[in-house]
């Protein structure tokens, strides 16, 4: 049986801050859990060197563990091989690396790219600074009332001049699930590529990315349980190889003249310098941990937590829900607007009770506006997430209602 109760024991922020502490913003970041701390520590205390570069026995080390590492995270995501798995610092950077290696090579005047009017900021900026160096055109899949991507909304949209489709498998405000395999189906049908931001995906459900068939798929390693400062790309091989470094310097070179250079292979291409080793490894604790769990499991509990704070929240008066009220088609968030309650306000009350939810525009601006507001809240749930949390937020949501005349 799943114990939240249980798994919260693991993860020495509760014990050491507040047992008591409902923490409600696993979707910006989470916390961590002992192993993913030790395993970070155990390269610091007991054998730290340089990845790639020594053949003394602590580069050695830590470069087998690094290794290993990228073989957990293949795993996870059911890449074919760990070649395909790029360590950057972050999604953020994994999309970035996409527009500007990707983008730059093979999109051009005309193009056109197909986001959602739900995108996080950093599956948005670099396409819109993409049209504007190189004339790509952009074109918007919008919501429906309901808050979710329509089929017969994107067919209207995609045409023969379509090369590229990219959206968030699931949002970080709606919540909103949307199944990449039709989405894939649809864009080989006129020979366009995919993207899948998967930072809200990868954390919190079983994902693996060769049965999505999309070409490419990105992470973050701090929003699943790892450290900071690491992130993910996943690509097709053959799209990897013929992409060039978006950095370059150190380690990402097979060899350097005084008129040239040539290119490691795939992934060192892609991580120039010193990589993020360590935090590689402890990534590589968290995926362990999570396996360890069981997404189909983890999957089971957020959804009975988003079930249960979608039904508490639609009985606080003056709330409106934001995104699907079916958990089914629902990620483990809730953001949601009180008449006449400022989200920052309420942000400020609720952290005086110890409660910790995040309120703002959530790097979601676009969608905001296609939502007639200017920021929201949002609670958000994860593998250590219990009831009576939810049923704290809805106390301190009455109570700031209170003070706040409301």
């Amino acid at each position: 049986m799943y114990n939240a109760s249980q798994i919260r024991q693991d993860f020495p922020i509760f014990s050491s801050a507040s047992p008591r502490a409902a923490f409600l913003d696993s979707a910006a970041s989470s916390q961590k859990p002992e192993a993913v701390l030790k395993a970070m520590e155990d390269v610091y205390r007991g054998g730290y060197a340089n990845v790639h570069r020594g053949v003394y026995a602590w580069s050695e080390d830590a470069t087998a563990r690094y290794d290993a590492a990228r073989a957990a995270v293949a795993r996870f995501l059911g890449s074919p091989t760990p070649e395909q798995i790029v360590f950057t610092r972050n999604a953020t950077e994994s999309l970035n690396l996409l527009a500007y290696s990707y983008g730059r090579t093979f999109l051009g005047k005309g193009d056109e790219v197909i986001l959602t009017e739900l995108e996080h900021h950093a599956n948005f900026v670099p396409w819109l600074e993409l049209a504007r160096e190189r004339g790509v055109t952009l074109k918007f899949w919008p919501i429906s009332a309901q808050g979710t991507l329509e089929l017969d909304a994107l067919d209207a949209l995609i045409t023969p001049r379509t090369k590229l489709i990219t959206f968030a498998q699931v949002s970080n405000v709606l919540g909103t699930i949307t199944d990449p395999v039709p989405v894939v189906a649809r864009a080989r049908a006129v020979g366009a590529r995919v993207i899948v931001d998967g930072s809200q995906s990868a954390p919190h459900m079983p994902v693996n990315v060769a049965e999505l068939g999309a070409d490419f798929f990105v992470c973050s390693g701090h929003k699943m349980l790892g450290p900071t400062g690491i992130g993910v790309l996943y690509g097709r091989a053959e799209l990897l190889a013929a992409m060039p470094p978006f950095l370059t310097g150190g380690d990402m070179i097979s060899s350097v003249t005084f008129s040239g250079a040539t290119w490691n292979e795939v992934p060192l291409k892609f991580e120039a310098g010193t990589p993020a080793f360590v935090e590689a490894i402890g990534l590589g604790a968290a995926v362990g941990y999570l396996e360890k769990l069981g997404m189909g499991e983890v999957r089971a509990h957020e959804r009975e937590m988003t079930a249960y704070a979608l039904e508490r929240l639609s009985e606080v008066p003056g709330a409106r829900i934001l995104g699907p009220l079916d958990a089914e088609r629902h990620g483990g968030v809730a953001a949601f607007v009180i008449d006449r309650i400022h989200p920052h306000d309420l942000a400020s009350l609720l952290d005086q009770r110890g409660i910790s939810i995040r309120a703002g525009h959530h790097c979601a601006q676009p969608l905001h506006e296609r939502l007639g507001i200017t920021a929201s809240a949002r609670a958000s749930f994860y593998v250590y997430t219990e009831r009576w949390e939810i049923d704290a937020l809805i106390d301190g949501i009455d109570a700031a209602r209170r003070i706040l005349r409301a």
